[in-house]
């Protein structure tokens, strides 16, 4: 009989293991069992769908009329409704039906799965004994049950296999939806589209061509593919749709992604010509003229939309241009004679075509007139990787009038679309000339006056009188004074523009030579020299303008380097001269015969490049001028914290002395009985006895000479004065901190001995307040010690800050000291290598050549096959084959 509750009985209640494996086979069996219910109803169910999707892929719901296509729809969602009715008899399967399942799918005889819930008919000690020995053997063949799989039985349902019907459709179906007339699962949800007939005798030829500036390669609109999904092409691209064959004109659409149609134009050039003829001739001909002439439709596209044409259709995703970003790499700074050097960096998504500073004046009087525009800089931007790229411009903006004041430069990057970007503004004071002829400055300032407003002219006027009041005392030569005259001759006849930028232009050249005499007009020579060479290299010039630019920037460079010589054949040696910094005209020689090859070998970009850096490396020289304004200023500011840091060291050591003698006379005291401190004070415990009972720091002291005012003093009256010093060391320690903070307002950072003394004087002066003197002086040598090894920091640091000034060597050498391990000129050191950073992109020499000449030389060892196993393993490691 059955236990109406489901505890476990039998060989489960002793067999756990046993219960939870038939409880899982139950389960097992249970989910079988429902499978077995559900498949047979499901397949109508799959048969609606199977031929709703083949009706769909078959293109049936877009050929139809949109009243039979809801009809059809409507149809298809009352079959699938009907199909679901049968799955209203569907139950979870019973325990007992689940271990029937079991029993019989596995062959189980004695029902061994149920028999463990039963209960013997006799419940007597030996019945229960049989009945538990019984289930147990029952229970050992339920370890191998196996549920298997779901047996529905379709067949029974279908005996004329019809679900092979739908089957075979559904895949012939979504073979079909790949070609071009397929459907698609939505056209029953949507109206059918427009029946376009395809005319066979039409050709249609169409594709898209980017933006030159792109550098991708034109499109092909072809059947096979491209009409599939959205081709993604760049913004503003061309679109070209070439129609020829049929009898009348076809129409090309372009249907934009709102659904607004725009027919494509026919090109004026593609146009059939008809000649004139009757009425009747013309009537016949065009149609036949029509047919024979291709037209050519053109368009650029701007936006998503899809090309139809001759049912037909192609949809396009336009890539959005971006507009380009550029941005400062550092702070703009000047160069040594006071050219604008500007870092920057720029990024585009096709890359950047052009880019320059704007710079503008922070304080703007709107009823000015001034006598020049503002300022060009021209960016040099890399045309190589231009999407990003970064680079070093300078330009010399002295001559403008707005050089000394405060402007206000931003930066701007233009693409090849037209797009700008701009950089986050930055104020500075616009680097001017360093003149160090007050007489010439003050002829520039003359020219500033009336260059930036022409209304000025009357206060200019009266700057050149008040120079020429005492002429023999403030104009030492007599040329320098007739050309004053003559310029204020010509300020008070200019009236027109040109009149006036020629005044100016001739009081420029006037504050030049009383600055360099013919050294300026060669450095102008040699900037035009550079400038044009630069400019016919970014128009792509022929090799022979290029030869004829290279000729007239040697000629320059010569005439420069001469004037410049001539210059400094009598000027003094600068200090901090370096042998090793100097640049040969040699070195300049073979720079620009380095442009000149590059050149003359395509590679225009580098020449570019390796040109802007000669530029720079000119700007960058100093020409040899006497260091004079600023930097004396500077020098003269680092010798006052010299002289400084002199005076704490002196009165270090005073004060360590002074208190090493009153510790010494101190111990004196103590050792002859003569102090009033008690056992416990702590100098007791520092007097260390030698032999005989004497202190060792007073052995041989005994004959000192001379008396100071200290020994008259009591060994209280010592340890006072002891006490005194404090004020003195904590002094010398404020003198120091307040020197670390001048050396850091000059830009210059404090070595760590600095710290350390600061340190060490602060232990000292405690250990003078507790009146201690041999721990005070022990911290006071610390100090000194630490206070030197600062000193040496600062001048190394000071050594280094003042390499940077030029001079004349005995053979005609340009030398300058070590800037950030450039040479004179601004380049990097040879021994540094060629400088892969963000300063030279252009190596001294053609490194890639030299490289591929070693490699050949290796692989060429290596094909000789070398005798050593030893020779021929390094050799594969420095070609990397291993």
């Amino acid at each position: 009989m059955k236990s109406p509750s489901r505890q476990k009985k039998g060989a489960f209640a002793f067999r756990p293991s046993l219960a939870r494996l038939v409880t899982t086979k139950r389960l097992l069996a249970r989910i079988v069992l429902f499978f077995e219910q559900l498949l047979p109803p499901l397949m109508p169910v799959l048969s609606v769908i199977a031929f709703y999707l083949c009706a769909s892929w078959f293109g049936l719901f877009r050929s139809v009329p949109d009243w039979l296509r809801i009809l059809l729809l409507i149809a298809f969602a009352a079959a699938f409704l009907v199909s679901l009715l049968p799955f209203r008899t569907l139950r979870w399967p019973r325990v007992a039906e689940a271990d029937r399942m079991l029993e019989e799918r596995n062959g189980l005889p004695h029902q061994p799965v149920t028999v463990q819930e039963d209960e013997p008919a006799f419940d007597t000690p030996f019945g229960r004994a049989l009945w538990r020995e019984h289930q147990t053997r029952m229970a050992e063949k339920i370890a191998a049950l196996d549920a298997g799989l779901p047996r529905p039985d379709i067949a029974a349902h279908d005996r004329f296999a019809l679900r092979a019907v739908p089957a075979l459709l559904l895949v012939t179906a979504f073979g079909y939806s790949l070609s071009i007339n397929g459907g698609s699962i939505r056209d029953a949800l949507q109206a059918a589209p427009e029946q376009v007939v395809s005319n066979p005798a039409v050709r249609i030829d169409a594709w898209v061509t980017p933006p030159s500036y792109t550098g991708r390669a034109p499109i092909y609109l072809t059947a096979d593919g491209s009409e599939q999904a959205p081709i993604g092409i760049p913004q503003f691209s061309g679109l070209t749709v070439r129609v020829s064959g049929g009898k009348t004109a076809e129409k090309v659409v372009f249907r934009k992604a709102n659904g607004e149609a725009q027919d494509i134009a026919v090109q004026a050039d593609t146009k059939p010509q008809q000649t004139a003829a009757s009425g009747s001739e013309q009537q016949t001909a065009a149609p036949a003229s029509q047919a024979l002439v291709a037209q050519t439709h053109m368009m650029k596209l701007q936006e998503n939309g899809a090309l139809e044409v001759n049912g037909r259709r192609w949809s396009f995703d336009v890539l959005p241009d971006k507009a380009p970003e550029i941005a400062f790499d550092g702070l703009p700074k000047p160069s040594v004679n006071g050219a604008l050097e500007i870092g920057f960096t720029v990024k585009d998504d096709y890359g950047v075509q052009e880019a320059h500073a704007e710079i503008v004046p922070v304080e703007t009087d709107p009823t000015a007139t001034p006598l020049y525009p503002l300022p060009e800089y021209r960016l040099d931007v890399p045309r190589r990787n231009a999407r990003d790229a970064k680079g070093v411009t300078s330009r010399n903006l002295t001559e403008h009038p707005l050089a000394g004041k405060r402007v206000r430069i931003t930066l701007v990057a233009k693409d090849a679309a037209g797009q700008t970007g701009r950089s986050p503004p930055h104020e500075m004071t616009l680097p001017s000339r360093p003149f160090n002829e007050p007489l010439a400055a003050a002829v520039a300032e003359e020219r500033q006056v009336f260059a930036l407003d022409t209304r000025k002219m009357p206060q200019a006027i009266a700057l050149n009188e008040a120079l020429t009041i005492r002429p023999e005392e403030t104009i030492p030569k007599l040329t320098n004074y007739l050309l004053l005259e003559s310029a204020l001759a010509r300020m008070k006849l200019a009236k027109s523009e040109d009149a006036l930028k020629d005044t100016a232009q001739y009081l420029w050249e006037i504050a030049l030579g009383m600055e360099d005499g013919d050294l300026s007009l060669a450095e102008r020579k040699l900037r035009e020299a550079q400038q044009k060479l630069a400019d016919a290299l970014d128009r792509n010039a022929p090799d022979a303008e290029i030869k004829k630019l290279m000729d007239e920037l040697r000629k320059a460079m010569q005439d420069y380097m001469t004037e410049l010589a001539e210059r400094m054949q009598n000027a003094p040696m600068q200090p901090n001269q370096n042998a090793q910094n100097t640049l040969r005209q040699q070195d300049l020689e073979r720079m620009m015969d380095q442009i000149e090859n590059l050149a003359r070998s395509g590679n225009r970009d580098a020449a570019q490049q390796m040109l802007s850096e000669l530029q720079r490396m000119m700007n960058n020289l100093q020409a040899g001028r006497p260091q004079r304004g600023q930097q004396g200023q500077e020098n003269s500011e680092a010798r006052k914290q010299i002289d400084k840091l002199g005076e704490i060291l002196r009165d270090q050591q005073k004060l360590m002395e002074q208190t090493f003698r009153l510790d010494q006379q101190l111990r004196d005291r103590m050792q002859r009985g003569e102090t009033d401190m008690g056992e416990n004070d702590p100098l007791l415990d520092e007097m260390n006895p030698g032999e005989n009972g004497e202190p060792q720091d007073q052995q041989g002291q005994q004959g000192k000479k001379g008396q100071q005012p200290s020994d008259q003093m009591t060994a209280e009256q010592l340890r006072e004065a002891l006490k005194q010093l404090r004020a003195q060391q904590d002094a010398l320690g404020k003198q120091l901190g307040e020197l670390q903070k001048s050396l850091g307002e000059m830009g210059m950072k404090p070595g760590p001995g600095f710290g350390q003394a600061q340190r060490e004087m602060e232990g000292a002066g405690r250990e003078l307040g507790q009146g201690r003197g041999q721990p005070a002086v022990e911290g006071q040598g610390r100090a000194l010690e630490a206070l030197r090894q600062g000193a040496r920091d600062m001048m190394n640091q000071m050594m280094q800050a003042q390499q940077g000034q030029q001079g004349q060597g005995p053979n005609g050498q340009v030398g300058q000291g070590d800037q950030n391990g450039r040479d004179p000129l601004g380049r990097p050191r040879r021994t540094q290598g060629p400088d892969f950073g963000d300063n030279v992109k252009v190596p001294d020499e053609i490194d890639v050549q030299r490289a591929r000449e070693i490699l050949d030389a290796i692989r060429e060892k290596l094909g000789n096959n070398p005798p050593q196993e030893m020779e021929r393993r390094y050799l594969e490691r420095l070609l990397d084959i291993q």
